[in-house]
C-alpha cells in the first residue's frame, strides 16, 4: 500500500535524525561526567576516550526505545497536524490501519534492543570496568615523569624526578609528597630512585635511596625529620581481578542461572527494554492525535507522561525485584499488560469503538 511505504520511509528519516541528536546529547554528557571524574581522580585520564564508547553502548538500547518511540508519534502527529491523516480517514482507512506499518518499522528496532539490552550491553559494561580498573592501577607508574609534577591517587600522592637514565632505569634528585594514613603530610628527597617489580605479586615499588623524609605538620612539634639510605614508597599493587562483578556487567547467561533477587532484578530489567520498546511503539498510534483546540504541544505532553511513568514504574518494579519485596520476572507481566490495556482502551476510544460499546450498555 502507498501509505505503508510512505510512513515507513519518513519514520526511517526521522528516526536517522533522531538517534544522531539524542547520540550527541549522550555522548557530551559522558564526556563531561567522565572528565568529572577523572579531575576527581576516580578515574585515569587516558580512559577518558574508551570509556565514552563503553558507556554509549551501555546507553545504546535506551537510544534506540526512545528514538522508536519519538520517531512514530513525531511522524503520525505531522499526519494530523497537516491534514493528511483526515485524507486517509476519509478514504477509509482506521487508526487501526495504521499498526501493520508501525509494527513493520518497530520490530526490526525491537530485535535489536534486544540484542543490546541482553548481550552487548553488558559486555559494554563489564569491558568498560575492567579496562578502567587496570588504568587506575597503572596510572601511578606513568606519574614518573622527567621534569613534570604529577599527582597520583586522587591528589594524595605528587611526585617529581629531575632526571632520568634510560641506561640502568634510575631516576636523579627525586621528590615524592604524600598524605599517610593518619593524614600527616609526608615529603621525601632522594638522591636516587628506580622502580621495581615483584614477579611473583606484579607489586611495584619505588626503591628510593640517599635520601631525607620529612613528617608531620608545619609548625608543629611533632615534626620528624630521618635520613635513610634506602627507602621503599608502593607506587603500584599487584594486578588483582575486579571483585564480583555488579549486577549490570554480568552476562545474561549468568543472570539466568542464578538465583540471586539482585541478578534476578537486573534480568527482568533487560527483558523488559524490548518488550516496552515494543508497547511504548503501539502507544505512538493513539498518542499522537493532534486536536487543534487543545494546543500544539499537548498529546506531545501526555505522550512524555506515559513515557516517562512507564520506565519509572520498570525501575520501580526492578528495584522491588532485587530487594525481595516482589517475585522475580513475573512481577513485571502486570505492567506489561497494564500498558497493553492502555493502548488497547486508546485504540477503541479514538476508533469510536468505546463509545459504542458504551452507548449499547446504556441501551
Amino acid at each position: 500500500m502507498i501509505y505503508q511505504r510512505s510512513l515507513i520511509r519518513e519514520l526511517t528519516q526521522v528516526a536517522m535524525a533522531v538517534f544522531t541528536v539524542l547520540l550527541a546529547i549522550v555522548v557530551i554528557t559522558q564526556v563531561i561526567k567522565l572528565f568529572g571524574r577523572a579531575a576527581a581522580g576516580q578515574l585515569a585520564s587516558e580512559a577518558i576516550v574508551a570509556m565514552v564508547g563503553f558507556s554509549t553502548l551501555g546507553l545504546f538500547s535506551v537510544l534506540m526505545s526512545l528514538t522508536l518511540f519519538i520517531s512514530i508519534l513525531v511522524v503520525l502527529t505531522r499526519l494530523y497536524r497537516d491534514s493528511e491523516m483526515a485524507v486517509w480517514l476519509t478514504a477509509g482507512l482506521s487508526p487501526r490501519a495504521w499498526i501493520r506499518p508501525v509494527l513493520s518499522f518497530a520490530v526490526p528496532l525491537t530485535v535489536l534492543i534486544a540484542l543490546v539490552s541482553l548481550f552487548l550491553a553488558p559486555w559494554a559494561k563489564g569491558k568498560g570496568n575492567e579496562y578502567a580498573h587496570l588504568l587506575k592501577q597503572r596510572e601511578e607508574v606513568s606519574a614518573l615523569a622527567p621534569g613534570i609534577f604529577k599527582e597520583a591517587q586522587g591528589g594524595k600522592r605528587v611526585y617529581f624526578i629531575e632526571r632520568y637514565s634510560a641506561e640502568d632505569g634510575a631516576a636523579k634528585h627525586l621528590f615524592v609528597q604524600q598524605v599517610e594514613a593518619s593524614g600527616k603530610l609526608s615529603t621525601i628527597f632522594a638522591q636516587e630512585g628506580r622502580v621495581q617489580t615483584d614477579d611473583r605479586t606484579g607489586e611495584r615499588t619505588l626503591l628510593l635511596s640517599h635520601g631525607r623524609r620529612y613528617e608531620g605538620e608545619a609548625g608543629q612539634a611533632d615534626f620528624r625529620v630521618v635520613d635513610f639510605l634506602h627507602y621503599r614508597v608502593k607506587i603500584e599493587r599487584g594486578l588483582k581481578p575486579l571483585a564480583e562483578h555488579a549486577a549490570s556487567t554480568r552476562s545474561t547467561a549468568l543472570l539466568w542461572a542464578s538465583q540471586s533477587r539482585l541478578d534476578r532484578g537486573e534480568l527482568a530489567w533487560r527483558l523488559s527494554f524490548p518488550i516496552s520498546a515494543l508497547i511504548l511503539a503501539l502507544l505512538a498510534i493513539p498518542l499522537a492525535y493532534y486536536n487543534p483546540r487543545a494546543g500544539h504541544t499537548f498529546n506531545l505532553v501526555i505522550a512524555l507522561f506515559v513515557y516517562l511513568f512507564y520506565y519509572n514504574a520498570i525501575g520501580v518494579v526492578e528495584s522491588l525485584i532485587a530487594r525481595g519485596k516482589l517475585p522475580a520476572l513475573a512481577a513485571m507481566l502486570p505492567l506489561h499488560l497494564g500498558m497493553f490495556v492502555v493502548f488497547v482502551g486508546l485504540m477503541a476510544w479514538r476508533t469510536g469503538a468505546l463509545s459504542r460499546w458504551l452507548g449499547k450498555g446504556a441501551a
